[in-house]
């Protein structure tokens, strides 16, 4: 039986400061917007909640990093390449072997960021149960060498290691943050620029400026972040004053924002119709290829996304800059049949408020091909379990391509090879996993890039997935605030040059 990671993926901002001048900002960051003491505070929606007590080895991880609070060895820049955060530089020793070098900082509770400490945060990390979904596959083991460097030895050769380590549940953290049994405390254990000092349940948080970060001081004094899980609420808190900041803002409420006030990115999110080939009627590639030819995807950027999107052009999409180039066309796909009153069970999650008018499209477009539709529409984490158990004969899921390692290739083998822990599709196909097998053995950059691409041909070949729109997020931002990092990976969101 498939052994399933419930790694839930769907935060979608990682604050890694130092790569604030890598990524769009939302305003001239030398613009005047406070004395640089930063007296005061910003007031950020966020539409996810505390969801797993802070852990980071699950979807708090990009709650924490994007507010500032925590940080990785690594980070993403601009061309999804791996740059220096903690450790300013690495070189690789061998085939299984990486060497780092940590840069002077100092953790929040004032103990200093060393070797050893990193070491052990690693260690603690792979010992976590789940494993974060960033080591899916990966055995690695951690010491000090020296004062400053970091030794990293894995089990088999692994050529995207410093990509793998910007993930946000690899987040470094003090020895204080494991003194208590049976959980991660972040409070007070970080890195980053922010420090949380109040979290008040499922409906804000307060942080304060950390001032001996690494980076430098922030210029705002500190981060008063509301979780409001509904979108409309989020833009009229923005458009009312009292937030400076409001993320995700559905596409139904941008135009109630001033044209200044809204800034749209394209983004690694792929919004997807994913086909069940274990069980059900989609296990007959014919009927998954006549549900393939049946979508008519221009509709969805169009009318559902009123423009905020791209058409489905393959699991990566012009966000990630590189693939269109290298796209092939799909391979092994089968001659459609036709469905014949077919009943299939569809469904989706609530918490993106764009994907159950999707999921509606796709039903209306599925029963003109003639199938029968039944629709399901929940909150996600109330249908993660059964998704993954392959209890839904097809899922509409909005998944960034890039969030758990920044490696194209570790989306495909999480959520399309036999043994993916996040496999909704539930495809297990031997020429798929020997593509993906073989992106995942590649060293070389460009390389990957070529065999990410043949492997997403074999994917798409299967018509397990069928790719509906590449989302453009909406991020509101009151006039007043400088700084805003628009960042197509959705892994940052504020600054230390963040200001209002």
């Amino acid at each position: 039986m498939r052994s399933h990671r419930r790694s839930r993926l769907l935060a979608p901002f990682l604050l890694l400061p130092l790569t604030a001048g890598c990524f769009a900002s939302g305003g001239d960051d030398q613009a005047k917007g406070g004395d640089g003491d930063g007296g005061y505070r910003l007031r950020v929606g966020l539409a996810f909640p505390p969801a797993e007590n802070l852990s980071p080895y699950g979807a708090d991880a990009t709650l924490l990093s994007r507010l500032g609070v925590t940080e990785g060895l690594t980070a993403l820049d601009a061309n999804g390449s791996a740059a220096p955060a903690l450790a300013e530089s690495w070189r690789r020793d061998g085939d299984r072997a990486w060497e780092f070098t940590l840069r002077d900082a100092t953790f929040q509770d004032g103990t200093e960021v060393t070797p050893a400490a990193v070491a052990g945060s690693l260690a603690r990390a792979t010992a976590a149960e789940p494993a974060p979904a960033a080591l899916a596959g990966v055995t690695l083991t951690a010491k000090a060498d020296g004062d400053r460097t970091l030794r990293i030895t894995t089990a088999a050769p692994d050529p995207v290691l410093p990509l793998r380590l910007s993930s946000p549940s690899l987040a470094v953290l003090s020895a204080k943050a494991y003194e208590k049994t049976g959980r991660v405390d972040p409070v007070g254990t970080a890195t980053g620029p922010f420090e949380i000092t109040k979290v008040n349940g499922a409906t804000s948080a307060s942080l304060d400026r950390f001032d001996d970060y690494w980076g430098g001081r922030a210029q705002a004094s500190g981060i008063d972040a509301r979780f409001i899980a509904d979108g409309t609420a989020r833009a009229n808190a923005l458009r009312t004053g009292e937030l400076d900041i409001a993320e995700a803002v559905p596409v139904s409420q941008a135009a109630s924002l001033d044209e200044k006030s809204r800034r749209d990115t394209a983004t690694t999110r792929t919004t997807s119709l994913l086909l069940n080939a274990s069980t059900g009627p989609f296990k007959d590639p014919a009927l998954r290829a006549a549900a393939r030819g049946a979508l008519d995807t221009s509709v969805f950027a169009k009318d559902v996304y009123e423009g905020y999107g791209d058409p489905g052009a393959g699991v990566y999409g012009p966000a990630v800059t590189w693939a269109e180039g290298k796209r092939t066309a799909p391979v092994g796909r089968a001659v459609a049949g036709k469905a014949d009153g077919d009943t299939i069970t569809l469904a989706t999650y609530d918490n993106r408020p764009e994907l159950p008018e999707v999921a509606q499209v796709v039903k209306q477009q599925l029963e003109k091909a003639g199938f029968t539709v039944k629709l399901t529409v929940r909150e996600y984490s109330r249908l993660e379990g059964d998704a993954l158990d392959g209890k839904f004969d097809a899922f509409v899921l909005a998944r960034n391509t890039f969030l758990d390692t920044g490696d194209p290739v570790a989306v495909l083998a999480s959520d399309y090879t036999c043994d993916g822990g996040f496999n909704i599709a539930q495809l297990c196909d031997k020429d798929v996993d020997r593509a993906v097998a073989a992106a995942e053995k590649t060293a070389d950059s460009a390389k990957r890039q070529d065999a990410a691409m043949a492997a997403e041909a074999r994917i798409l070949g299967s018509d397990t997935v069928v790719p509906l729109v590449h989302q453009r997020i909406i991020t509101g931002v009151a006039d007043s605030v400088r700084g805003v990092i628009l960042d197509p990976y959705e892994r940052t969101l504020v600054g230390t040059g963040t200001r209002r």
